[in-house]
């Protein structure tokens, strides 16, 4: 623990009364990848805010190295479709950046030729690689990564993954990535956080890539991804507060039960 980058402690946060975030322990290391998946409504943003500073939680502590290098990367971006700006000004909204820079790090992550375009004009995955490449003009030690795939097809998000664990190895960064659902997750995880409030299970992904359907989907020089099987030892109601499993027995092999 002490090499960790950022940690979470019994994090809890509240809204007019009602939890969001509950007992949270989350931490993570230089070149650890963790990510978070979990439901609409389980509290992954809330958890970012917490992480990133702008919010505070109610209980528990959030502990960050001093003078932590953050470099943060949206959901989405959402710009006028009137405003007149290139992906080139966009990036230099980051303090100190020039053209030269801001070149540097779209050629980092395959989008160098959009440097010029207009930002409303580029396709989903050339907006995502953009805006990674604004996250890494920080040169952060620690990424936050929120749905990096978020619009992008099923290639895509394959390509994205895996220069997503290229820039880790290159930089020797840790991340913390958010998935909206539970279906795909990058085997190279170090370890898998499912989220519904509180932290219902984490763990290492099993290895997938050898799956008939999954060489299918992806072919079979695809980034390996895995299924991440959950084994929950409780289920959510429809308000995603926790009741008891059935009589003698854990819910295996399931995700949470999310209504």
């Amino acid at each position: 623990m002490s090499n960790a980058l950022i940690r979470l402690e019994q994090v809890g946060v509240a809204f007019s009364g009602q939890a969001v975030l509950d007992s949270i322990d989350l931490a993570v290391e230089p070149g650890q990848i963790v990510t978070l998946i979990g439901p609409n409504g389980a509290g992954k943003t809330t958890l970012v805010r917490a992480v990133l500073g702008l919010l505070k939680p109610h209980t528990g502590k959030v502990w960050r190295k001093p003078r932590l290098r953050i470099g943060y990367m949206p959901q989405k971006l959402h710009v006028d479709a009137t405003l007149p700006l290139s992906v080139l000004r966009f990036l230099r909204l980051v303090p100190g950046v020039d053209r030269a820079a801001a070149l540097s790090a779209l050629q980092e992550v395959g989008a160098e030729q959009v440097i010029d375009s207009p930002i409303q004009g580029i396709s989903g995955g050339e907006m995502q690689r953009v805006l990674l490449a604004r996250a890494l003009l920080r040169e952060p030690e620690l990424l936050v990564l929120d749905e990096p795939v978020q619009g992008v097809d099923v290639a895509g998000q394959a390509e994205l993954y895996s220069l997503i664990t290229r820039l880790r190895d290159r930089h020797g960064c840790g991340v913390l990535m958010v998935s909206h659902d539970l279906h795909l997750v990058m085997s190279t995880t170090d370890q898998v956080v499912c989220l519904n409030r509180h932290v219902c299970c984490s763990g290492h992904p099993e290895q997938v890539s050898g799956d008939p359907a999954f060489v299918e989907l992806f072919g079979s020089n695809a980034p390996s991804l895995a299924i991440y099987h959950h084994h929950h030892d409780h289920a959510h109601d429809l308000h995603g507060s926790v009741v008891a499993p059935a009589q003698g027995g854990h819910v295996h092999g399931e995700h949470c039960k999310h209504g």
